[in-house]
């Protein structure tokens, strides 16, 4: 094997858990989320040898993975409407009772964001800065505080009611 395809296998290998997080995130089926992964990982080793180095290697696998998953995303809903997306998260949050605690509530609460909010607040949870996130995401800094303004209020309504419902 030549030494290109070993360093690609390097870094997914080691950052295979970027990938996965966001498969989960965005699709429900295990099937979905394999063939997402399977998308993203063919979109980086496309791009494997135009990554220059100018952000951190993970930085560019959250932009390629995230690129990847809203564009197909935005793909499956232009087909016809009596092909099944059952696969796509909705948009309203399923509360369970079987949620075993209040982390696995918030990744379901998460699930019910619209794409992009999904994507804005799974990079801050990660750590990334608001500059960082609306680089990625190819918006405003400004734009970026605002949105996660909105999502953090939506979120802590969403759980507060749910939550207390629901103990």
């Amino acid at each position: 094997m030549d030494s290109l395809k070993q360093d690609f296998l390097k870094v997914i290998d080691k950052h295979q858990g970027i990938i996965k997080s966001l498969c989960h995130i965005y699709y429900h089926d295990f099937e979905d989320q394999r063939d997402t992964r399977q998308d993203i990982i063919l979109q980086l080793w496309k791009s494997f040898t135009s990554f220059r180095g100018e952000s951190n290697i993970s930085t560019w696998i959250y932009k390629v993975s995230l690129n990847t998953i809203l564009s197909k995303i935005k793909k499956e809903k232009r087909r016809p409407r009596n092909e099944s997306l059952s696969h796509l998260h909705e948009n309203k949050p399923v509360p369970s009772l079987n949620a075993d605690d209040d982390l696995q509530f918030l990744n379901q609460l998460i699930q019910s964001l619209k794409e992009l909010d999904k994507a804005v607040i799974i990079l801050y949870l990660e750590g990334y800065k608001n500059n960082e996130i609306a680089q990625l995401i190819g918006l405003t800094p400004s734009n970026i505080g605002t949105r996660m303004n909105r999502i953090k209020a939506t979120l802590k309504s969403k759980f507060r009611i749910y939550h207390y419902d629901f103990k």
